[in-house]
């Protein structure tokens, strides 16, 4: 056994898969080979190898066999007076062999890994509670909360935070729950005796409840008050969480900032690239995201995140690669049950690919696992609206709308869905003005209300709009849109002035570029009609006055005539 250990000890498991399976087919042939302690060992150690190879349904079997190794020999040492059997007990207690608590735990990652998660419970729940580490509560605490079963969760998380006041992804699950900070902090910053030099630890912990709470913008400014400190500044973890909180407000593009600075001072951090991808694809940089995708790629295969980025390269290619973007999500989705981002890539995939039955139901999936999304509701009303169902469309998001709460981005989203009917234009103009009562630089709600009041005939409205937020902030698109009705009221200097304006902004804006075009064609043409005109007005004099020398001869012979 001294050299199945030293097997163990140096982590060849390869070879140790090998002897394990040797010596456990002379162990059933030979029952005295080995003394069950030993024969517990050997099964124990020959599991260890088995998990590592990834042969996990093996690993699980064997590591079961070890149990009732062990079960069996405490069943026959009660019922025996042999000397032989207590020295056995004896060196059962005092060779230091792993604990039936510690094969369970490794019996329920086995059945973690083969997503049989029920199983994972029982067999975590087959320890009594007074025995259970702080590993067991952890992974029983994350199973229920996967499950929906809050208060065993919370109560696991709590029994972590207990025995170990560092637990700070207990801390975040119990946040996640709905417990309140002061608990959390009790079981955390409280617990140690110099509190006071845990001031970041403290923000830390603040920051996390407001983005439980969905309180994103609160989160926003004490991460970002935490990053500018000098004790955390460029801390990847703070970043991230910095990063995710201006997502999940919709702050893509103060998101994107953040996850590209990420990426540049840690290649090989994957936490967020799925958010920074679905960034990437939505403000269309096909060039990034290739980058981006084979760089995680390089990282590891292992998790999700590569291949949601590797996803949304292909979506961007068109629906001709849509297929590929399918298979993507899959490939994600089998790495982390439930995951979100796979869900929502597979619905935008499939829709792109116009089977809008299934992307609506991956959709509700994914408003069923996170309702606070706002990317699977608008995902969910965009299957409704491309199938015609505009009725439906209205009641989805009008109910999303009561979930996700009043914000310029959901107000934004309502009034865009209202849009589809004339009829219901007038509630898209309310909307979209309490969006910019909320938050008057919210550019999205300014392009949509643009857009109604020019379905409302009330073009010097959208000019008057547009005009005041350009003074504001500028932007392509405000320039480009206004360009185009100064170009409708014929305002034809004006139009050339603000498309100029919007190129240089952004020289990608193909609308632009083109306005400006037409206005200049425009103006060619005005200018070569005004030059036709005066030829002629400058001919027409000419001939007047020829022809007055021409009159009187002509006239004096039809007269004599």
């Amino acid at each position: 056994m001294d050299q199945i250990k030293l097997l163990h000890q140096e982590e060849l498991f390869s070879n140790l898969v090998v002897v394990g399976s040797l010596m456990k087919s002379v162990c059933s042939h030979n029952p005295d080979f080995l003394n069950p302690a030993e024969k517990y060992q050997l099964f124990v150690y020959y599991a260890d190898a088995l998990y590592d190879q990834e042969e996990y349904r093996k690993a699980e079997s064997v590591y079961e066999e070890a149990i009732q190794i062990k079960k069996a020999f405490q069943k026959t040492k009660d019922k025996t007076q042999d000397p032989r059997q207590k020295i056995l007990q004896q060196s059962w207690n005092t060779e230091g062999l792993p604990s039936e608590i510690d094969v369970r735990y490794k019996i329920h990652k086995c059945l973690v890994k083969l997503k049989n998660y029920r199983e994972a419970i029982t067999t975590l729940e087959a320890i009594p509670a007074k025995l259970r580490k702080p590993k067991v509560n952890m992974a029983l605490a994350k199973l229920y909360e996967q499950f929906g079963k809050e208060r065993p969760a919370t109560t696991a998380y709590k029994e972590v935070l207990r025995q170990c006041p560092l637990g700070l992804h207990a801390a975040i699950g119990l946040f996640s729950l709905g417990v309140k900070g002061t608990e959390v902090a009790s079981l955390t910053i409280s617990s140690f005796p110099n509190a006071g030099q845990l001031e970041w630890l403290n923000f830390w912990l603040k920051g996390h409840a407001y983005s439980a709470s969905k309180e994103y913008a609160k989160a926003v400014s004490t991460f970002k008050s935490l990053e500018t400190g000098t004790v955390l500044r460029d801390n990847i973890n703070v970043l991230c969480c910095l990063a995710e909180n201006y997502f999940l407000l919709g702050d893509y593009t103060n998101a994107g900032l953040v996850y590209q600075r990420i990426h540049c001072v840690d290649p090989l951090n994957t936490t967020g690239m799925d958010f920074y991808a679905f960034i990437l694809h939505k403000e269309k940089k096909s060039m990034e995201l290739q980058s981006l995708a084979s760089k995680l790629m390089s990282v590891t295969d292992r998790k999700p995140e590569p291949w949601i980025a590797m996803g949304y390269h292909a979506l961007i290619s068109g629906p001709r690669k849509a297929c590929r973007t399918v298979y993507f999500a899959n490939k994600a989705h089998e790495l982390c049950f439930g995951q979100i981002e796979a869900l929502l890539l597979k619905g935008r995939a499939l829709l792109q690919m116009g089977r809008t039955l299934e992307a609506t139901l991956h959709f509700r999936e994914a408003v069923r696992h996170a309702p606070h999304r706002f990317e699977a509701h608008q995902g969910l009303v965009d299957c409704y609206i491309k199938a015609n169902r505009i009725r439906e469309a209205m009641t989805t998001f009008s109910n999303s709308y009561n979930v996700l709460g009043s914000s310029p981005r959901t107000l934004t989203a309502l009034a865009s869905v209202f849009m589809k009917d004339r009829l219901t234009l007038d509630k898209a103009k309310s909307s979209l003005e309490k969006a910019l009562a909320e938050d008057d630089t919210y550019l999205e709600a300014v392009y949509l209300l643009v857009n109604v009041l020019t379905e409302q005939d009330n073009i010097n409205g959208a000019i008057e709009l547009l005009r005041k937020h350009v003074e504001q902030q500028s932007s392509s698109q405000l320039h480009q849109m206004l360009a185009d009705l100064l170009a409708k009221t014929k305002d034809l200097l004006g139009a050339s002035h603000h498309y100029n304006i919007a190129i240089s902004l952004d020289p990608s804006n193909t609308k632009a570029v083109q306005g400006l075009q037409r206005v200049e064609n425009n103006s060619d043409l005005e200018g070569g009609m005004e030059e036709d005109v005066e030829a002629v007005e400058e001919s027409s004099e000419e001939t007047e006055f020829d022809t007055s020398d021409n009159i009187g001869p002509w006239a004096e012979t039809e007269w004599l005539s």
